[in-house]
């Protein structure tokens, strides 16, 4: 016969709290209240591992944490009132929950509003650093337009637009050349300060107008500057002899500077038009090399020089013969093979021209040789036909090319054949 344990009733957790405990005000500190809660756990704990260690557990309820009573008196009040008893109590054992991934939404969840609320625009504030950027955009336009005005009134100061229209009226026969020359000028004419001087290089046949472009930039500059800044040096006049190269060299030494140091007092870019280039000295030429060097002083970096040379007409004759034979215009003779052909002529000649920008001239037509003799008779005071200008164009020599007819030697004796109608 089974024996019934009988178990002395559980005081209540207030009887075994010493009675000043029991005297404590609720209203006390967060730090005695939870002090208290802690004890009265820790005694509840303590009854119900002893009361676990007394009693075996009974099969059907080993591991849920409560004791049953033995067989047969489950249906009994003191079964019911037991289980109720221990289902007071708990245990602190972790049971593994496996909870399910949750996976990531792409789209970004809406924000829902309270129907009772109102909904309010975020409010715009104006911000100051708006104000300072349109004041610094109004500051750099100002600059860059003040800028472009100095440049376009540098460039009116040398009247380059009269120059131009000077240039296509006087010379025929040479618009490609004329428009590559201006351009030259303009783009170094467009401020004061650069890092070296321009050197043009006029190179092409006898009577093409390499030596008139030279006497018509000469007239003009000096109309728009001062005699003073315009050099013009003419290599058989002023160095006629090989044996005075010295000398030579200390007058073309103190023309420049003068020129330069005059030019910069005025802030001005003179011209220096060397003619005749081929009859030069090599030893002149190499003097005249330190003056295109960029290494130098500001005054020397400001000028303009143009050589002006039949170095390469053997070249450019060819070129233009050859190009006209296979039907191209002769506005297409400007070309980089061309540039390309005369640039490395000069520079095995002397390395002077590494430094220059090239300008070729091209062989004159029939047509522009008319042209010239009708500018010639006009001067003299002559007013010829066009039967007459057929006349006189007919004496002098052409290369003929399928049905272009180019000038051997251009303009040259246009003026002699005038001179003989008197």
């Amino acid at each position: 016969m089974a024996m019934e344990v009988t178990r002395p009733p559980m005081e209540p957790a207030h009887k075994a709290l010493p009675a000043a405990r029991q005297r404590i005000s609720t209203v006390t500190s967060p730090l005695r209240a939870a002090y208290r809660i802690r004890h009265k756990y820790l005694v509840m704990k303590r009854r119900h591992v002893s009361r676990e260690q007394s009693e075996p557990a009974d099969a059907e309820g080993a591991g849920t944490g409560w004791h049953l009573p033995p067989k047969g008196q489950e249906t009994s009040e003191r079964a019911f009132k037991h289980r109720a008893k221990a289902a007071e109590y708990f245990t602190f054992e972790k049971v593994p929950i496996k909870t399910p991934k949750r996976h990531r939404s792409s789209k970004k969840r809406k924000v829902l509003y309270p129907n009772d609320g109102k909904r309010y625009l975020p409010e715009k504030k104006k911000s100051k650093a708006k104000n300072c950027l349109f004041l610094l955009s109004i500051i750099v336009f100002f600059q860059i337009y003040n800028a472009i005005e100095n440049l376009d009134d540098n460039v009116l100061k040398y009247d380059l637009a009269g120059l131009e229209k000077t240039l296509k009226r006087e010379v025929f026969g040479q618009a490609v050349a004329i428009d590559s020359l201006m351009d030259l000028l303009n783009d170094y004419l467009a401020t004061h300060i650069h890092n070296r001087p321009l050197v043009l290089s006029l190179n092409g046949p006898v009577g093409v107008g390499k030596s008139l472009v030279g006497r018509l930039l000469a007239k003009h500059f000096r109309s728009v500057l001062s005699d003073r800044l315009v050099y013009q040096y003419f290599v058989l006049h002023h160095c006629p002899t090989q044996d005075n190269v010295t000398s030579c060299q200390q007058e073309l030494a103190g023309g420049i500077s003068d020129m330069v140091n005059r030019a910069e007092e005025e802030e001005k870019i003179p011209l220096l038009i060397f003619d005749e280039v081929e009859f030069m000295h090599p030893a002149l030429l190499d003097f005249l090399q330190n003056y295109f060097q960029p290494n130098q002083t500001n005054e020397f970096l400001n000028a303009v020089y143009v050589l002006i040379s039949n170095y390469g007409q053997g070249e450019i004759t060819k070129f233009v013969l050859q190009n006209a034979s296979s039907g191209m215009m002769p506005q297409q003779t400007k070309s980089e093979e061309l540039l390309f052909i005369v640039q490395s002529l000069l520079t095995h000649f002397h390395p002077l021209w590494k430094h220059a920008d090239i300008v070729p001239f091209t062989l004159l037509e029939r047509t522009h040789i008319e042209d010239c003799f009708l500018e010639e008779m006009m001067r003299e005071g002559f007013y010829p036909d066009t039967t007459q200008l057929n006349e006189l164009s007919r004496e002098l020599n052409y290369y003929s090319v399928g049905n272009h007819q180019y000038s051997v030697h251009g303009c040259k004796h246009v003026g002699t054949k005038v001179d003989l109608l008197r």
